[in-house]
């Protein structure tokens, strides 16, 4: 079928809506999010919540109907509070998975646009290329592909596809047609223009029950370790409250029902039920904000990982270069012509005729895009017309590609370009001519001009099964210039600063790829390991070498899974940029695969754990920069929720023991929910980053938030702030106050010191009155709805009487005073002692 032909079956853009309208989405079953009914009975089932409804009947039954209303009231609003929170993650999470989602390459009327794969209809006509995952069943009208059809087959041996007539049936995967191509399966080889036939569930894949979209998202190492001390927290806190349920109404002689009440009390303090919360909200919106930076997060798992990298090994072309390549250097015939706007001498027709006859006609390649622009406007006019009839593909063996064409006159032609050394080995050059050949090779690219040798030859006789038993007559070279990003630069400078090694791997050339290194500032290191040298090396003495190289040059693909493999084991966090089919297995390899958006492929794109949209080596030093916020962040949130749980614990534990009446009840801690849930899941998630968070090296990756400095830190603050609201308590108690009457300045100072407490947390290098950096927009909101339920519980008289406060006057708001200023004493003088001590030992 004709080009024309293929454009004429094209939809039109109204056609394929209407089309999606009838059929629907392309997607399988699976991946829906969950109802709010859901969300909201999975909260319910927290031990939290079950408490609380507990507290609420307990009420209820000991005659007390305002008290368990008001709180039950509370339990429905922290459940609508929590929902609305985990809806606002899912959503975030599933916008990022449909932006990250594979996409596909259609014809709409006379454009040809990329689209989600969701929104594939029947007679779409796909573009498919090497590394695309086909999107929905379809024929195959035009080109020659080869398919991985193992995800339904089994069958792990790739199929070659060939056109077929568009009314032809599928049949099965595996079956006789070899124009069906199947949702799911990945083009190993080739291009080709295919009508869609069938999709969503009736698809072979839809047909068999497997569904891609509904893969689960694995736990980060944060969630795995946070949800052992949870249940370890959870274990503990019901032991003690039913310890303490005994206690009180065993020893102490108080009713069971008061007694029940304190061990709830009690249960509710322990349980840190806010680091889930955390975890799940910093990490969803983390990768969120990384999506605003034009990286998509495939897995959120690597949002955390991604403070720890180390090593960052990242490709050339189009990372740290704009690729744009541009033919910038022609040299053939004696003539060296640098392009500078004007047409090229004649002497080099021959070589601009011959480079463009070694290029496919619709190329794909940044490099063979360069050269199919300069040889339609400066190229000869063909001097006979001639027809592909072959193709000798590039190989690991021999990086070059010759075309066989078949000329009127029944002459067949060869035109071939690659690698330079690849191409001279073709040719019968005498050694004097390999010499200038290679000198010529080494002035271009210590210019950082990437070079192809380019040589032309006749067949006569049958054509020869190997590339290698060509002879052919060499033409010249041409060099491309792929400039730097001016981004480039200052990132690599914050890289170096951060203690994060930056190490090329790229398939050029070893003078070009070190031109561009010193250009962009990358390495001033004259060596460079290439892919013949590694492929010499044993693996200790590769991994010796790689220690003191910056540049790895000439590799084939599948070494970059060595190499990445040999830097995973010394130890660092190694992430790795990746754009082809080959790539995969180095992506997965890597602590945090980083596929390019732009030039990837599709299966580069879901072996990675990032997709850059904009394929800018900026934009990954930018996600560095947002993970190890997100990390700081994640510990300053856990220290201010082990630290804000004590003096709770001990406001409910202390006076059991001391046989006197228990000073917080279920209604007061849900109160204090109320200000330490979004403290902790909103106001520490929106903290800027500290001013030397690219200064300091990488953490381990071995790091956790929940290890015994910080845990010691948070409760010896805790510990502090409860002794001195206790001795507080005593103390007004002494000087005449009721129980009651010292409770309200007692639970006002707990909610104001935990204020103090978020700020102090907030940077521990300095005094929470002299925070530098970035203003923090949900701070305010926090403290003045903290203030304001205050003043509410004091103005309102039935409020008051619901809390078991009791109003008396100015005395109290005096109290309150002094006991915010001992807990401001008390968590500066720790932080002077130890803060900035634990902030050093964290940060080398």
């Amino acid at each position: 079928m004709s080009g024309q032909g293929v454009r004429d079956r094209a939809l039109s853009p109204e056609e394929a809506l209407r089309r999606r309208r009838e059929d629907g989405d392309n997607v399988l079953p699976g991946s829906r999010s969950r109802p709010l009914w859901a969300l909201a009975m999975g909260v319910v089932a927290e031990p939290m919540f079950q408490m609380l409804l507990v507290a609420g009947g307990v009420y209820l039954a000991l005659g007390n109907r305002a008290e368990a209303l008001f709180l039950l009231g509370f339990v429905c609003i922290v459940i609508a509070i929590t929902v609305i929170q985990e809806r606002k993650t899912e959503r975030a999470l599933e916008a990022l998975r449909d932006l990250s989602a594979p996409r596909a390459r259609v014809i709409r009327g006379e454009d040809e646009l990329y689209v989600p794969a969701r929104e594939v209809v029947r007679g779409d006509v796909l573009i498919l290329h090497e590394g695309d995952r086909v999107p929905a069943d379809a024929l195959l009208l035009e080109g020659h592909l080869v398919a991985d059809e193992s995800l339904l087959t089994g069958e792990s041996v790739p199929i070659a596809k060939t056109p077929g007539p568009a009314d032809a049936p599928l049949g099965v995967p595996g079956g006789g047609n070899a124009a069906a191509l199947f949702a799911g399966t990945v083009i190993t080889k080739g291009r080709g223009v295919a009508l869609v036939c069938a999709i969503a569930t009736a698809t072979a894949v839809g047909r068999i029950g497997q569904s891609l979209a509904t893969a689960q998202e694995r736990p980060s190492g944060l969630q795995s370790a946070s949800r052992r001390l949870i249940r370890d927290l959870t274990i503990a806190g019901l032991t003690l409250a039913a310890a303490q349920i005994l206690l009180s109404w065993r020893w102490g002689g108080r009713p069971f029902l008061d007694s029940l009440l304190s061990g709830i009390a009690l249960a509710m303090a322990i349980l840190p039920e806010e680091i889930p919360v955390i975890l799940t909200v910093f990490l969803a919106l983390g990768a969120w904000r990384l999506s605003q930076q034009k990286v998509l997060t495939r897995q959120v798992a690597a949002v955390e990982t991604l403070g720890a990298i180390g090593v960052l090994a990242v490709d050339k072309t189009g990372t740290l270069t704009e690729n744009r390549m541009e033919v910038a250097e022609l040299t053939a015939n004696g003539a060296d012509f640098r392009v500078d706007g004007e047409a090229p001498p004649d002497l080099l027709d021959e070589l601009i005729e011959t480079m463009r006859l070694a290029t496919p006609d619709d190329p794909f390649d940044p490099m063979e895009r360069a050269i199919y622009r300069f040889a339609r406007r400066w190229g000869p006019r063909p001097r006979a017309q001639a027809n592909r009839e072959y193709v000798y593909e590039i190989s690991p063996a021999l990086l070059a590609v010759t075309h066989v064409y078949a000329r009127q006159d029944g002459l067949k032609m060869l035109a071939a370009k690659g690698a330079p050394e690849a191409v001279s080995a073709l040719c019968d050059l005498s050694p004097s001519e390999h010499r200038r050949v290679n000198d010529r090779v080494t002035a271009m690219a210590g210019r950082g001009l990437r070079v192809l040798g380019v040589a032309k030859g006749e067949l006569h006789g049958p054509r020869p099964a190997a590339q290698q038993d060509l002879h052919l007559a060499f033409v010249g070279l041409v060099g491309f210039l792929d400039p730097p990003r001016p981004a480039v630069p200052p990132a690599l400078a914050e890289c170096r600063a951060a203690g994060v090694r930056v190490i090329m791997m790229t398939g050029d050339h070893a003078l070009t790829a070190r031109a561009i290194a010193v250009r962009v500032g990358l390495s001033k290191q004259p060596d460079v390991i290439t892919g013949s040298e590694i492929a010499t090396l044993s693996d200790d003495a590769l991994h010796k070498r790689l220690r003191h190289v910056d540049i790895c040059a000439r590799l084939q693909p599948e070494q970059k899974l060595r190499l990445v493999q040999s830097l995973k084991e010394s130890g660092v966090v190694v992430a790795m940029t990746g754009d082809g089919v080959n790539d995969a297995p180095a992506l997965k390899a890597a602590d945090v695969g980083v596929a390019m958006g732009e030039r990837g492929t599709d299966v580069a794109r879901e072996a990675a754990d990032l997709v850059l949209l904009d394929d800018s080596f900026a934009s990954i030093v930018a996600a560095i920069r947002q993970g190890r916020r997100i990390y700081d962040n994640i510990g300053k949130a856990t220290r201010f929720v082990f630290a804000v749980h004590v003096p709770i614990i001990s406001l409910v534990i202390v006076p059991v023991l001391m046989h006197s009446p228990t000073l917080l009840q279920p209604a007061h801690i849900v109160l204090l929910e109320l200000l330490i849930d979004p403290s902790c899941s909103v106001v520490f998630e929106a903290e800027p980053a500290s001013a030397d968070i690219m200064t300091r090296p990488p953490r381990p990756l071995t790091a956790t938030p929940f290890g015994a400095s910080q845990l010691g830190f948070a409760s010896a603050q805790g510990a502090g702030i409860a002794a001195w609201l206790l001795a507080g308590n005593h103390m007004m108690i002494a000087y005449g106050l009721t129980a009651s009457q010292s409770l309200l300045p007692l639970f006002a100072s707990l909610v104001l010191g935990s204020l103090l407490l978020i700020a102090t947390n907030r940077d521990l290098s300095r005094p929470f009155y002299r925070r530098a950096g970035g203003h923090n927009p949900w701070l305010p909101f926090v403290s003045f709805a903290a203030v304001a339920i205050l003043i509410l519980i004091v103005a309102v008289p039935a409020l008051r009487r619901l809390m078991a406060f009791s109003w008396v006057g100015p005395i109290q708001i005096a109290y309150v005073a002094t006991l915010l200023a001992g807990i401001g004493l008390w968590l500066e003088g720790l932080r002077r002692l130890y803060g900035r001590r634990l902030v050093s030992c964290a940060r080398r």
